[in-house]
């Protein structure tokens, strides 16, 4: 078994601890995601992204260079076991000295503010992946989650846990939250789609080779960059739409069109995104909901669109998938259901090595 995780948020997460006075190491922690149980579990590589929330945290340019400092910091410090890539030959040569390899990602777009020069910069430093939106609008395009809505949805949440226990009043207000969610969490963007600097800024990113990744973007902007884009790019942590209804997951025409274009998904290990539960019930997250997921995507897509998007360490812990450690425990679940030997290879590692092979040089 060889693992290749497309995302996890382990750099942002160390970093806010490492800012608070606490230990933030690469190495070995409490997180999802560490070196040395990576190690243990046969990764081959893993995606580290630098997650940027774009609006009321700062200068979004400058936290990406204080990931960055953090990120090579850490690179320096684990070199016995850890190394970069930046071409796909890395890839190769990594495994072969038995080290690791670490890709470099953004999740968020919108920390270049529309400029070609940081996009430049950004490849100059190791950036290889970028999500061009999180949640929030930007200069590149607009996500599926109303930005407009986070708020409302936090005030309409916070009135009802105020509500007295066993009143009339708490259960209104729990039905006009569920209601709420639902409606935030099912309806899709399907008129924003990339902004006129966003097409630019996609073809640059693959002219550098840097992938596209368009988990978080709206329906709208998907098709936006299937137009725009001629290799393949990815969805690197969202799941099908029609197995849970989430708009961070992916229609059954955008896994085929995915799919067609040599492009892969990861699958991501967020219980909300897996199963929908009724707002205040305990979503654990369970194996057979990834599973579900799987068999649909490879039904729609075919084996090939397959791949894993953990999100670890910036997720709430999947009770059965709660870290690295865990990725044998899925490889069995999935065994179980049928998938082959064969079709886990391409799972596992596979099919996202084959997008790395054509699209990283």
């Amino acid at each position: 078994m060889k693992v290749i995780d497309m995302h996890c948020d382990t750099l942002s997460a160390l970093l806010k601890q490492k800012e608070k006075g606490m230990p933030g190491e690469l190495r070995r922690n409490g997180f999802h995601v560490d070196l040395l149980r990576m190690k243990e579990s046969r990764y081959l590589i893993q995606n580290f992204a630098m997650f940027v929330v774009l609006e009321g945290a700062g200068d979004p340019w400058e936290r990406v260079q204080e990931l960055y400092r953090y990120y090579s910091e850490e690179l320096e410090k684990n070199r016995d076991i850890l190394a970069p890539v930046l071409k796909f030959s890395d890839i190769e040569e990594n495994e072969a000295r038995g080290k690791l390899s670490s890709l470099l990602t953004v999740e968020e777009g919108g920390v270049c503010r529309g400029e070609l020069e940081k996009l430049r910069e950004l490849h100059r430093m190791g950036v290889r992946m970028i999500t061009l939106t999180w949640n929030f609008d930007n200069e590149i395009g607009h996500p599926n989650f109303d930005p407009g809505r986070m708020q409302q949805m936090g005030q309409v949440m916070k009135e009802w846990k105020e509500a007295a226990e066993g009143t009339p009043e708490r259960e209104e207000k729990r039905q006009a939250a569920q209601l709420f969610a639902d409606a935030w969490h099912h309806t899709p963007n399907l008129k924003g789609g990339l902004t006129e600097k966003g097409r630019e800024m996609v073809t640059e990113m693959e002219s550098l080779g840097i992938i596209p990744d368009v988990s978080h973007l709206s329906d709208a902007g998907f098709y936006d960059v299937l137009q725009v884009t001629k290799k393949p790019f990815v969805s690197s942590h969202s799941n099908a739409r029609a197995v849970c209804p989430s708009v961070r997951n992916m229609t059954d025409d955008m896994i085929r069109r995915l799919s067609e274009r040599g492009g892969v998904m990861g699958l991501n290990f967020c219980a909300d995104f897996l199963e929908e539960k009724p707002l205040g019930e305990k979503n654990p997250g369970t194996i057979e909901a990834v599973v579900r997921h799987a068999r649909h995507m490879a039904d729609v897509g075919g084996i090939e669109v397959l791949g894993l998007g953990s999100d670890f360490d910036g997720i709430d812990t999947h009770e059965e998938l709660p870290g690295v450690q865990a990725m044998e425990r899925l490889w069995d679940g999935l065994h179980r259901a049928g998938f082959s030997q064969d079709a886990l290879d391409r799972i596992f590692y596979g099919n996202v090595l084959r997008v790395y092979r054509e699209t990283l040089g």
